[in-house]
């Protein structure tokens, strides 16, 4: 069976936003710069995002440098496997491997930023989300080795459309203060747990289908 990790299933709301801009962007890149080098500055923006964190719980408008970290993020996550594909330089299975794990550390920054900002009785919520939101991943990487169809992108809602309502989230923080976060803390979870028992009620269907086809 050919691997089809690096062929993602689904579209996003912003897909056709994001692939012209990688029209744009690609160019730019020095030819010095190689997949992998982009792949890895995910570790540099994770720390930085901690480090702006923790600087926030003095300086509120550090936030505006942990939002600069997730858009930097954005943009290698978003290039760095276009440039292995349009340069013929990538490596495939270590580029799926490496930069979905990655993605999982990147995540548990932004969550482990928040909870330097909130009191200890709000980090039980942030420990549910995280459990949540990596069971998404988890639900991605179980249905792609049962179909070899990579999806990350559920009801329109992807990597990016997570990015930027973290920037929002930031953004709310800082002009309506920490009690924004607490106070929306709840809805998250509530709202990712019904997200992610439909996505799995979705998935499961999906490959009960693949394995009721081979059985006839």
């Amino acid at each position: 069976m050919v691997f089809k990790g690096d062929q993602k299933k689904g579209k996003s709301v912003l897909w056709s936003v994001e692939n012209r801009l990688k029209d744009v962007l690609v160019p730019l890149v020095p030819r010095r710069v190689e997949t992998y080098h982009l792949t890895m500055s995910t570790i540099l923006w994770s720390l930085l995002i901690i480090v702006f964190s923790f600087l926030a719980k003095y300086n509120i408008n550090w936030l505006w440098a942990v939002s600069a970290m997730i858009a930097c993020q954005y943009i290698t996550d978003l290039l760095d496997g276009e440039i292995g594909r349009r340069r013929k330089t990538g490596l495939i299975k270590w580029g799926y491997y490496m930069d979905h794990f990655l993605d999982y550390i990147f995540l548990c920054s932004i969550l482990i930023g928040y909870s330097l900002l909130l009191p200890d009785h709000y980090k039980y919520i942030l420990f549910f989300i995280l459990s949540l939101f990596g069971a998404f991943m988890v639900n991605s990487f179980l249905s792609f080795a049962a179909t070899n169809e990579f999806k990350i992108s559920y009801m329109g809602i992807g990597p990016t459309e997570v990015r930027i309502i973290f920037i929002l989230v930031n953004t709310a923080i800082i002009i309506f203060g920490k009690t924004y976060l607490a106070s929306a803390l709840p809805y998250v979870l509530v709202f990712s747990t019904l997200g992610l028992i439909y996505t799995v009620y979705k998935s499961q269907k999906y490959i009960w289908k693949i394995d009721m086809k081979n059985k006839k």
